[in-house]
């Protein structure tokens, strides 16, 4: 069987992105840091947003990212399985409003 094209220990990896971009590996991290600092929404709300969003884009490294800090702050499995379902709730809806372009052009070309 071959192995996965996500290797978990790639993400231990994700530092080094700088070494063939500085400038711009350097200023990713530092919008990342950024963001991710307490603001009008705390840490914790923060990294449930991320796990969601980690499972609409499909990131498994965030998923392993946000899964373990969200563990380190104190959210439980409940708030994190509800998270992801407001994530996929939010992409199903996308993918479904999509299908009124289909019928508009659905009832133009048949007319």
């Amino acid at each position: 069987m071959a192995d996965s094209y996500y290797d978990p220990a790639d993400l231990r990896k994700f530092g080094n992105i700088t070494e063939w971009s500085e400038e711009l590996g350097t200023k990713f991290f530092d919008y990342y840091g950024k963001v991710f600092e307490e603001g009008a929404l705390s840490a914790r709300e923060k990294s449930l947003i991320a796990l969601a969003v980690a499972h609409v884009v499909k990131c498994p490294y965030c998923i392993d990212a946000y899964t373990k800090d969200g563990l380190q702050k104190g959210i439980t499995k409940e708030e994190m399985m509800e998270a992801v379902h407001a994530g996929a709730a939010i992409e199903s809806g996308a993918t479904l409003v999509h299908g009124v372009q289909m019928m508009n052009k659905y009832k133009k070309l048949s007319m």
